[in-house]
């Protein structure tokens, strides 16, 4: 891939910047600006060197304002706004420009042509612009029009922050021996890829969350009302002598909310975490992996179950290894708890981190390297 330290001369180039600035948003006030900042680099580097800057990104809310987004960045930046995406008055904010000085577009999902790639859709878009730089790792899973078509079009260059996280998730894909991966999560359907890939490559692989439900009812455990899969997928892993599940699970039901064995669940309970005593339990292996890869949360974090999440991340903070995390819920314990400097790499992305773990690349990585 070409990247955006390779660009020179860009005085006056008019530079289409994809980023994902897909930041939680409650009363129309970002509540944590981490993606948002780790975007700022790519930003001011091409305003530094006096380009155009056109910035598009998504919201997981398709109908969703970028306007909070805007009145955030616009403190750090000459920015303007449009509240169009491909149209007249995208286009007449574009020829406004003035070198050095930065527009955003609304929210990209907003028009369906996005998710379709649509071609006419992507012309227009490519059309607003001389060079295209991709900084949205966390949504380059996608085959969208900002994702893949526009990079067929216009000279095409990967960001500091998807650069970041390609050098950063690459070593995950040859661990160093004693190696250990932890996937939580709440679907095992969206993990079934990632887990066949893992034990492929990693000495042991730890299943917790939701997903661990799965394996427990596989296993003939009663698992009560908690969230199960309609399929046998675990049934067929089961036999993996690399799997370890959560000797201890975090339950609530009639008798309210208590810790014990995972094979002690009652029939009107539902296993929302997993207890301490499993992180105590996986702590020697923890403490003699030199790599550990982590993606997904061990609880419910919707109904306020975080301790299993937190205590593993204290854990592995702990440890020596060269530790390699991501996934929202993972990343918020990760901050809250103030540990973000104690891992090797923390990722931003999700759905993108576990494709590119389970693949070895992503269609918006594809897309980049047919222009090299």
């Amino acid at each position: 891939m070409h990247s955006i330290d390779e660009l020179k001369n860009l005085k006056g180039k008019r530079i289409l910047l994809r980023l994902d600035l897909n930041a939680p948003i409650v009363n129309g006030a970002i509540t944590d600006p981490f993606r948002i900042d780790r975007a700022l680099k790519s930003i001011q580097f091409l305003i530094a060197r006096e380009a155009r800057v056109v910035l598009v990104s998504h919201l997981s809310d398709s109908r969703g304002s970028l306007v909070p987004v805007y009145e955030y960045l616009k403190k750090k930046m000459p920015l303007t706004f449009v509240d169009d995406i491909a149209g007249v008055e995208a286009h007449q904010a574009v020829e406004a420009l003035q070198d050095g000085e930065a527009v955003l577009l609304q929210n990209i999902r907003m028009s369906d042509d996005e998710k379709k790639n649509d071609a006419h859709f992507t012309r227009e878009l490519a059309s607003l612009a001389d060079m295209y730089i991709n900084d949205a790792f966390p949504a380059s899973h996608r085959i969208h029009a900002s994702i893949v078509g526009v990079a067929g079009i216009l000279p095409a260059y990967a960001g500091f922050q998807f650069f970041d996280e390609v050098a950063g998730l690459t070593p995950a894909l040859t661990p160093e021996s004693p190696s250990l991966a932890i996937v939580g999560g709440a679907k095992l359907t969206t993990k079934v890829a990632l887990i066949e890939t893992l034990l492929k490559k990693y000495d042991r692989v730890f299943v917790g969350g939701a997903i661990a439900n799965d394996f427990f009812k596989a296993k003939g455990y009663e698992v009560g009302m908690s969230l199960v899969s309609d399929n046998d997928t675990a049934k067929a892993m089961l036999g993996n002598s690399k799997i370890i599940l959560p000797e201890f699970v975090t339950v609530e039901g009639p008798n309210g909310r208590r810790d014990i064995l995972a094979s002690e669940v009652g029939k009107n309970e539902a296993i929302l975490d997993i207890a301490p005593a499993s992180i105590q339990a996986l702590q020697s292996i923890i403490n003699a992996s030199h790599s550990i890869l982590w993606n997904g949360p061990m609880g419910n974090f919707e109904k306020g179950f975080t301790a299993g999440t937190d205590a593993l991340a204290i854990a592995i903070a702990g440890s020596s290894a060269k530790s390699i995390v991501g996934g929202g819920d993972t990343l918020s314990s990760i901050q809250n708890l103030g540990l973000m400097d104690k891992f090797t790499f923390v990722s931003t992305a999700g759905g993108a981190m576990l494709d590119f773990l389970a693949n070895g690349t992503l269609p918006g990585i594809d897309a980049l390297e047919k222009k090299t």
